[in-house]
């Protein structure tokens, strides 16, 4: 099971904001297409979000379904990709002082991605939410009003001068 997490300087409200903007999925998701709605409103339980996941020249038609939704605190998701099979993403939110700590739990559910699933596979996802978590970092802080400013340094950029 590939569990990530990282500290957004950012209230969960707007971490929230982003995660329940349908439109913004392909912002933060690493390697995902444009995404549209395809059933119901986006993050209730059973809406769903079609997109497209590229792999090198390959094109994988994916949706992801809202299994269950607690508003500014939870959202888990069934991804389904095809022959690859589906896999659960569950991302909890919880106050970290003024921040917001992001956990993110994945795991394979059925089909391919399944059956094979490994430390190799493990180690993949685990690069693949390191670079998510760092893209919902940027979606979040660069759009976080609550201190009066739209954007505010990570600790890593503010070492190096960078915002």
């Amino acid at each position: 099971m590939a569990v990530r997490h990282r500290v957004i300087n950012a209230d969960p409200a707007a971490v929230w904001e982003v995660l329940s903007d349908g439109r913004r999925y392909a912002d933060w998701v690493v390697g995902t297409g444009a995404s549209r709605p395809k059933h119901g409103r986006w993050p209730e339980k059973n809406s769903s979000l079609e997109y497209e996941i590229r792999l090198g020249p390959f094109r994988l038609a994916n949706e992801t379904v809202v299994r269950s939704c607690r508003e500014r605190s939870r959202l888990e998701l069934e991804i389904t990709a095809g022959a690859l099979g589906t896999a659960r993403c569950s991302i909890e939110l919880r106050e970290w002082g003024d921040d917001c700590l992001v956990i993110v739990d994945e795991h394979p559910l059925h089909g391919i991605g399944a059956a094979v699933h490994n430390v190799a596979v493990e180690t993949f996802i685990q690069l693949r939410h390191r670079a998510m978590l760092a893209r919902l970092a940027r979606c979040c802080e660069q759009g976080d009003t609550r201190r009066g400013t739209h954007t505010r340094p990570s600790p890593a950029a503010e070492g190096t001068g960078r915002a």
